[in-house]
Formats: structure tokens, C-alpha cells, sequence
């Protein structure tokens, strides 16, 4: 084994290194095996039993088994490892927070729920090879309408997009990410002023970024998720002769096949019966949420104009059909949310839950939506966290994973906190609501970060 991975051209060159005769041909054997040792896991094992060794470490030990040596670090970073993990109920899910700092970079974040520890991911690629080739000008309306009216980019997006400035200096301004397969998916948003189609992976097993398939729509701020092992991408605002155009176009991205194809596009029924044409040109709907939820795509919405937001409802994509068709009326009115224009969710135990946000410590609840009753209804009252509510642009990010709610937070002195309720005791009825201040809420960890703002959370089990 270890010999044949030595080029035969080189024998000759060994040979006369180590000598010749008797004496050689037993340097070379003694070399040979040595290699071959050094090729192993574990010297002197079998490795597939060494990987079932390996497999068996939590993976706050990973990063620096890696550095043991190559052997190591190729088994630890292999696929057939993780599948063993996953075979013996060994995997460990990890909260992964997309952060952007006061210096407006934006980075990846992983916090390990068991240590509480934070550990920095590698940097997003900087490359942006498919940004569109125009920029849109500062002084350009958000759409044709508002463009006319003398409205300033500069003036329409601070309140919605916070820093004008992000177009111009910082990449992934406006990116949307999701969690697939072990891997992060970071796709769209902007550069210089431009809407993107780039979309990165990162893979938490090899720790690395690698360029995937580009959209086939430049978009940011679109909304994205995962249903049947395949990637939707839904809405945003894309770059357009006068401004920023609202995107109704939707696409799917299969990681097999490598590629995306458009869907059919949310019709936006609630847009097309507005009173006037007036209204029609100043109102423009956007997708404000995504969550995969029975099998199909609820995307709520609301119909915008600096600085209103009118919630309207939303769409429900079902992907066997690749039709839409209107959201439930309670699930579309009721859906609880810090301010229109940004309807958070998450699914936990195939139920569906949110965050009513309050500025008050105990006034904070999560709900779950009632599929029978159309409701949302208090399943957690008092929820333990204090958000700042006046300008942060996210002061709260949700996730869900097997039977977990996870709630990342951001307080008025800047300190990020992870908190997890175990949801696996909540009955499907919801009638059995925790109300004590501290009742199925624990917190992992929590840190200070400075000036940063929440952008987004996953979570990866592996």
C-alpha cells in the first residue's frame, strides 16, 4: 500500500540514497511500511474501524484532531464518517448566526449548544464574477413611481435595508442563506450597488467554501427555503432601469443536478385588487416570509411604500402542482411579527411556531398556529429575553430543529444571547402552556458583540 503510492520512477533515487545491495532493499522495505503506517488512521487498525473510533468523538474535538496529521484530518472531513454518526445517533446540532459587524462585514458564527462556545467560520468568498454589469445610482427612486415622485434611494432603503452604504462597500449586503444536507447555502444579495446570482456552500465537515450554481434571477433579500431536499428561492428585489424592482419570479435548486429552474410565480391576488391605479403604483407587495410547512411553501406578505407597511395575507406554494394559492386567513392576518415587513417562523415537531415580540421582559410569547382552528395561540407566555426593538433591523432570529426552538437575541447593550426550549412535551392542541418566567427555556450561551446586527440563523446536524 504504502510502497505503490511512491512513484516508480523515484525507486531509483531512493535506492542510491539509502544505498545499495542487501542493505538498501531492506531500507526501502522498512520505508514502505513506514508510509504506510504514517497513511493510516490508527497505525496497525483497519480504517473502517478507525472511523468508527473517530465517529464516536463530539465535534468540539474536530478542528483539532484535524491538526494530528493528514490521515486524520481526511477521515474527520470524509462524508462516510458523518454517515456512521448519523447510523449510531451520534450527530450534534449546531446553531450557525450570520452576523454584520460595526465595520459592515459580515461573518459566520458557529455556537456549539453543549460548550456554549463560539467558534468564527472563514470568510465568504470575495469574488463576485456574475454581478450585473449596471449599478443602480444613489439617487434612483426604490421603483419607477416612487422614482418619479423624487423619492431618494438614499431616504427609502435606510429604514428597510438600514445602511444605505452596504450597496456600495460590502458584498452579501441583502443575502439570504439556508441549511441543507450539512451544508450552509448563502445566495444573492448585493455589491456595489447591484443585485447578485451568486450562491456559496459551505460545508461544515471540511470547513470550506465552495461556489455552487448561480440563480437564475440576480435578487437579494429574497426569502429561501428547504422542502424535499431542494432549495426555493422566493421574491426579493432585483435591479431595474429606474430602481429596485419586487420580484414575483421564484426558482428551485437541486444540489444533485446542480442547477436552478424557475417556478411559477406568486400571483400576488392582493395586489391586483387595490381600489385605484394610484394605490397600484404607489403599493408594491413583497414576500416578507418563507417556511416549509405541511409539505408546501407559506410565503406571508405585504404590500409596501416608504415607510408603510400594509400586511396582506400571503401565498402557499405546493410544489407537486406548482401552483399558489391564497394563505388561510388567520394564518396570514395573524402572523405574529415584530413590525410588517418581517414575519419570522419556525417548525418544530412538524408544528409551526413564532415569536410575539414585546419591549418588555415578560411580554414576550411564541405561538402555534392552530391548522384546524386558523389561529395562533399562546404556547409559551414570559419567554425569558429583553429585545431592543427600537432600530435594530433584526433584534431576534428563530430556528427550529427535531423537537427545539431555538431564539437568538440582541438586547440594548448589545449583548447576543441563544436560548433553546425543548418543545418535545407541547401537546399539537397547544394547551398545554408554559407561563413561569424560566419554564422549558435554557440558555447556551451569550456574548457581547458590539454594534452588530443579527442577518440570519441555521442549524446544522452532523
Amino acid at each position: 500500500m504504502g510502497g505503490a503510492l511512491i512513484h516508480p520512477r523515484s525507486s531509483g533515487i531512493l535506492s542510491r540514497r539509502l544505498g545499495g545491495g542487501a542493505e538498501s532493499g531492506k531500507r526501502w522495505r522498512l520505508c514502505a511500511e513506514h508510509h504506510e503506517e504514517q497513511s493510516q488512521v490508527f497505525p496497525g487498525l483497519p480504517d473502517e474501524l478507525a472511523c468508527q473510533i473517530l465517529a464516536r468523538t463530539p465535534r468540539s474535538f474536530h478542528s483539532s484532531l484535524k491538526l494530528v496529521c493528514k490521515a486524520w484530518n481526511q477521515a474527520l472531513s470524509s462524508r462516510e464518517l458523518y454517515d456512521i454518526r448519523k447510523e449510531l445517533n451520534l450527530t450534534e446540532e449546531w446553531l450557525y448566526i450570520l452576523m454584520r459587524g460595526a465595520d459592515e462585514e459580515a461573518h459566520w458564527y458557529a455556537v456549539d449548544p453543549d460548550s456554549g462556545r463560539w467558534k468564527i467560520l472563514p470568510d465568504m468568498p470575495q469574488s463576485m464574477e456574475n454581478e450585473e454589469p449596471h449599478r443602480i445610482g444613489v439617487s434612483w427612486g426604490l421603483w419607477s413611481a416612487l422614482g418619479n415622485s423624487g423619492v431618494k434611494l438614499s431616504s427609502i432603503l435606510k429604514g428597510w435595508f438600514n445602511r444605505r452604504d452596504s450597496f456600495e462597500k460590502v458584498p452579501y449586503c441583502g443575502c439570504s442563506a439556508v441549511a441543507m444536507s450539512g451544508c450552509l447555502y448563502v445566495l444573492g444579495g448585493f455589491f456595489r450597488a447591484s443585485s447578485l446570482k451568486c450562491m456559496w456552500r459551505y460545508d461544515a465537515r471540511t470547513n470550506e467554501w465552495t461556489e455552487s450554481a448561480s440563480l437564475g434571477t440576480a435578487r437579494a433579500y429574497c426569502k429561501t427555503g428547504m422542502l424535499n431536499n431542494k432549495l426555493y428561492a422566493v421574491g426579493g428585489v432585483s435591479r431595474a432601469d429606474a430602481g429596485l424592482l419586487p420580484l414575483q419570479s421564484a426558482e428551485v435548486y437541486d444540489p444533485t443536478a446542480n442547477y436552478w429552474i424557475p417556478i411559477a410565480n406568486m400571483p400576488f391576488l392582493h395586489a391586483q385588487v387595490l381600489p385605484t391605479l394610484f394605490w397600484a403604483d404607489m403599493l408594491k407587495p413583497i414576500a416578507t416570509g418563507l417556511v416549509s410547512y405541511q409539505g408546501k411553501l407559506c410565503v406571508p406578505q405585504s404590500l409596501y411604500s416608504w415607510p408603510f407597511f400594509l400586511d396582506v395575507g400571503g401565498e402557499v406554494y405546493d410544489p407537486a402542482s406548482n401552483l399558489w394559492s391564497e394563505m388561510a386567513h388567520g394564518m396570514g392576518e395573524g402572523w405574529p411579527s415584530r413590525k410588517a415587513g418581517m414575519k419570522l417562523s419556525a417548525v418544530v415537531n412538524e408544528q409551526l411556531f413564532a415569536l410575539d415580540p414585546s419591549n418588555s421582559i415578560d411580554g414576550n410569547k411564541v405561538r402555534m398556529y392552530d391548522t384546524e382552528k386558523d389561529v395562533w395561540k399562546v404556547v409559551h407566555k414570559n419567554v425569558p429575553v429583553l429585545l431592543d426593538l427600537t432600530e435594530a433591523e433584526s433584534p431576534y432570529l428563530l430556528a427550529g430543529f427535531k423537537d427545539k426552538l431555538y431564539i437568538v437575541t440582541k438586547d440594548v447593550s448589545d449583548n447576543i444571547a441563544v436560548l433553546r426550549a425543548d418543545l418535545s412535551q407541547l401537546l399539537p392542541s397547544g394547551t398545554n402552556i408554559q407561563s413561569s418566567e424560566n419554564e422549558g427555556w435554557t440558555t447556551l450561551s451569550s456574548r457581547k458583540f458590539g454594534p452588530a446586527e443579527l442577518v440570519a440563523c441555521q442549524v446544522l446536524d452532523l
